[in-house]
C-alpha cells in the first residue's frame, strides 16, 4: 500500500523549506533568504505518533528562476501536487495576501486538492492575530505557525493526521542500500536518477548547478526498496558563486558519508578533471565502495575501447583504481540497470565477513611472497594471526611482534595480496596493525596503515 503524501506549496519565500525540516525534524532541504532556492521535489518520510507518511517540499509557485527553469520547477510542482493525500499552502502572515498567493490557491482549487493553510512566521503572538486575512483565499481558517520558533506546529501535525486519508500505520520497508550519485555538473546524474526511478523525478537542463539539495529517490528494484541520493554537480571552491552553492558542495560530501555505495559518474566526452580527482580522494578516504560509472559513453564511443578508458582512469585518478567501472547512456537507459547490479555486488563485498581460518590463511599465502625488506636493519616484522573486526568497510587487524618495522611499502604489498585472495577484491580496505597484548607496554602506538592502492584488475561493464 503506497503512503500518503503531504506536500507542502506556496510562492517564494513563505518559509515551505524551514516548514518541511522543522515537520521532518532535520535539516534536509536548503534554507537561504534567496528566492528560488529549491527547485525539484525534496521528499522524506516522517511519522506522526503511529502514522507514517511522505512528506514533500517543493519549490516556489511563480518564481522567476535566475537560470531560467521555471518551466521546469512548475512541472516538479504539478507532478507533486498530483500525487498529494494533502497539500499545506504556506503564506507569509508578515506580508498579507499577495496576488501570488491567489494564484496559487487558484492552482489547488483547479485540482480539487484537499488542503491545509498555513500563515507561517508567525513568530510573535500579534502576528497570529492577523492571520484571518488569509480566509479570504477559500480555504477555511489559517492555522498560524512558526517553523522558527515551533509555535503551531504540534497543531499541525494533529491536523495532518485528521485530515489523511487511510493512514499507514505500519513502518515503511526500510532501503535495502543507499546509493549516492555524484559527479561534477553537466556530467548527467539528474537524467541517471531519472532513468532508475523510471520517471522525471528531478529536473534535468543544460544549465550547470541545477540540482541544488541532496535528493533522495526511493524506487523498486528486484522488488525492494532502494534509495538513490541525487546530489548537486561539484565545481572548484573558488568559483562557488554564492552560499546556495556553497550549501550544495557541503552536501555532497556528508552524502557520500552517509551512503553504502557511491555511483561516480564521469562524463565520458570530456576529459578527467581536477573537479573528478578530487571527488575519487572523498570518496576513498571516506572508504567507499564506487561504481566509476563513465555516462555519454555514446559520445566517446570509437575514439577509444573500455579498456583503453578504463586503463585511462587508472592513470588519472589511482585512488579509486580498485573500484569497477561501467559505461552508460543515462539519456537512453543503457546499462542504467546493470550498473545498480554492480552497485549491489559492492555493497555486498562491503558487508562480507571472512573466518579467522580463512583469513589466517590468505595471511599465511601472502608471507610466502617476496616482501619489501624493512629498512631497520637487523630487525624483521613477525607476524602471528590476522582477525576481522567489522564490516562496511571491511576492516582487518594483523597482530605483529612490532608494528612499528613496518613501512608504508610493505604494508601495501600485504593489503594488495591479502586483496587478491579475499572477497573483497573491488572495494576499500581497512587494515590495522597490532602488538600482541603482552608487548604492548614498551612499545610506541600503534600507528594506522596507509591504505594500499590495490593492483586488482577493473571489472568492465559495457553490455552491447
Amino acid at each position: 500500500m503506497p503512503l500518503p503524501v503531504v506536500t507542502i506549496v506556496g510562492r517564494p519565500n513563505v518559509g515551505k523549506s524551514s516548514l518541511f525540516n522543522a515537520l521532518a525534524e532535520s535539516r534536509i532541504s536548503i534554507v537561504d533568504p534567496t528566492a528560488g532556492v529549491t527547485r525539484d521535489r525534496v521528499a522524506t518520510i516522517c511519522q506522526i505518533e503511529e502514522s507514517y507518511f511522505e512528506l514533500v517540499d517543493t519549490g516556489g509557485h511563480g518564481n522567476v528562476d535566475r537560470d531560467n527553469l521555471t518551466e521546469h520547477v512548475e512541472r516538479q510542482i504539478g507532478y507533486a501536487v498530483d500525487r498529494a493525500t494533502l497539500i499545506l499552502l504556506v503564506v507569509d502572515v508578515r506580508q498579507g495576501v499577495t496576488p501570488l498567493d491567489r494564484k496559487t490557491a487558484e492552482l489547488l482549487r483547479a485540482r480539487d486538492s484537499h488542503v491545509l493553510l498555513l500563515a507561517n512566521k508567525a513568530d510573535e503572538p500579534h502576528l497570529a492575530d492577523q492571520a484571518g486575512e488569509f480566509c479570504k483565499l477559500g480555504f477555511g481558517d489559517p492555522l498560524a505557525t512558526s517553523a522558527m520558533n515551533g509555535s503551531g506546529l504540534r497543531e499541525l501535525r494533529e491536523r495532518i493526521l485528521e485530515r489523511i486519508v487511510d493512514p499507514q500505520n505500519e513502518r515503511p520497508a526500510d532501503a535495502v542500500m543507499r546509493i549516492a550519485v555524484v559527479g561534477k555538473r553537466n556530467a548527467g546524474k539528474s537524467t541517471f536518477i531519472n532513468a532508475l526511478a523510471g520517471e522525471e523525478r528531478v529536473i534535468v537542463s543544460e544549465v550547470p548547478g541545477t540540482t541544488r539539495d541532496a535528493i533522495d529517490v526511493r524506487f523498486q528494484w528486484n522488488g525492494q526498496t532502494v534509495v538513490a541520493i541525487d546530489t548537486a554537480g561539484v565545481r572548484k571552491k573558488n568559483k562557488l558563486a554564492d552560499d546556495i552553492e556553497f550549501y550544495a558542495y557541503s552536501r555532497v560530501a556528508l552524502t557520500i558519508r552517509r551512503a553504502d555505495v557511491v555511483l561516480f559518474i564521469i562524463d565520458a566526452a570530456v576529459p578527467v578533471g581536477q573537479v573528478d580527482k578530487r571527488l575519487a580522494r572523498i570518496i576513498a578516504d571516506e572508504l567507499k565502495p564506487v561504481v566509476l560509472v563513465v555516462n555519454k559513453w555514446d559520445l566517446a564511443k570509437g575514439r577509444a575501447t573500455t579498456e583503453e578508458y578504463g586503463d585511462y582512469l587508472v592513470e588519472v585518478m589511482p585512488a579509486t583504481e580498485f573500484a569497477p567501472v561501467a559505461f552508460t547512456t543515462a539519456s537512453t537507459g543503457k546499462n542504467v540497470d546493470a550498473t545498480l547490479g554492480v552497485a549491489a555486488s559492492l555493497f555486498k563485498q562491503a558487508k562480507t565477513r571472512v573466518g579467522t581460518g580463512k583469513l589466517n590463511q590468505a595471511l599465511q599465502e601472502t608471507l610466502l611472497g617476496r616482501m619489501p625488506r624493512s629498512r631497520r636493519k637487523g630487525k624483521r616484522p613477525k607476524f602471528f594471526y590476522a582477525t576481522q573486526v567489522s564490516t562496511r568497510p571491511p576492516t582487518i587487524v594483523v597482530f605483529v611482534n612490532h608494528p612499528d618495522l613496518l613501512n608504508a611499502q610493505q604494508e601495501r604489498f600485504l593489503l594488495n595480496r591479502l586483496r587478491e585472495r579475499l572477497p573483497f577484491d573491488e572495494i576499500p580496505i581497512r587494515l590495522f596493525f597490532r602488538a600482541r597484548r603482552e608487548q604492548r607496554d614498551d612499545l610506541p602506538k600503534p600507528r594506522k596503515s596507509a591504505r594500499a592502492r590495490p593492483n586488482a584488475r577493473r571489472r568492465m561493464t559495457n553490455y552491447g
